[in-house]
């Protein structure tokens, strides 16, 4: 059995666009629907959707064969929630609220066994086919996608060191959270969000790595041109609320 490679981040090392799209409806049946919709990667939120560890394990299997890659968001930066996750069998992961090339360190030594970093070592998890994969305690690392996430002024200030820490593969815009630790809470549109937003996207290409964010549908292509790697263009809430909005009010 051999190790499954990462599409998804050979695609990001390659310079090649990855369009996306949210998932946080914690469901193995929406997972399917749409890995196979044609899109690149589907990321399936933990931290602000009611999703759980056996969940996402029955998520990751309905993907398989789809043409989207799974991207694993954790609660936190985590050493156990990051072990669990990388375990059950993902491999690209997406954490929250990097503030500093520390973190970002530690991020890259929770997903790395010893000697280099602190990640737990199990012999018969999903992750190396349950035993039959060989050497995967040697070669996991070279599969795994690292992403951060910097979504404040403070990470902002670090954003090119914590970009150029050494396993780091990309460092995702929270444009929400952003918007709000720059005083624009629930304004994420406004122009001094989109022109740090612009700014770093620059930094983050200068450093040899990917950047990444969420936006709308209408914006994706605005971020593609800013030079963003890796796009969610949409949520499967989202689309769930205006499909059904739509659908209520043509016949109410």
């Amino acid at each position: 059995m051999e190790l499954p490679v990462n599409k998804f981040k050979r695609a990001l090392k390659d310079k090649k666009p990855q369009i996306g799209i949210w998932s946080s409806l914690s469901s193995h049946i929406v997972a399917e629907i749409l890995a196979n919709a044609g899109l690149d990667w589907v990321l399936l939120d933990t931290e602000h959707s009611p999703n759980e560890l056996p969940m996402v394990q029955a998520q990751l299997h309905a993907m398989v064969g789809g043409t989207a890659s799974p991207v694993v968001r954790p609660a936190w930066n985590d050493m156990v929630l990051i072990k669990r996750y990388l375990d059950i069998g993902a491999q690209s992961l997406l954490l929250p609220y990097v503030q500093s090339v520390e973190e970002a360190k530690d991020a890259v030594r929770y997903t790395r066994y010893p000697q280099g970093g602190v990640r737990g070592v199990a012999g018969s998890t999903r992750a190396s086919g349950y035993g039959r994969i060989k050497d995967y305690l040697k070669r996991a690392q070279d599969e795994i996608c690292l992403l951060v996430q910097v979504e404040t002024r403070k990470a902002m200030a670090s954003i090119e060191a914590i970009a150029e820490t050494e396993g780091v593969d990309g460092v995702f815009i929270g444009p929400n959270d952003l918007s709000a630790d720059l005083g624009h809470l629930g304004n994420w549109q406004h122009p001094e969000v989109w022109k740090v937003m612009e700014e770093a996207a620059k930094k983050i290409r200068k450093a040899g790595k990917a950047p990444g964010i969420l936006v709308g549908e209408g914006d994706g292509q605005r971020c593609l041109d800013m030079g963003y790697l890796f796009v969610a263009v949409g949520a499967d809430t989202g689309m769930l609320v205006r499909g059904t909005d739509a659908l209520a009010a043509k016949f109410k």
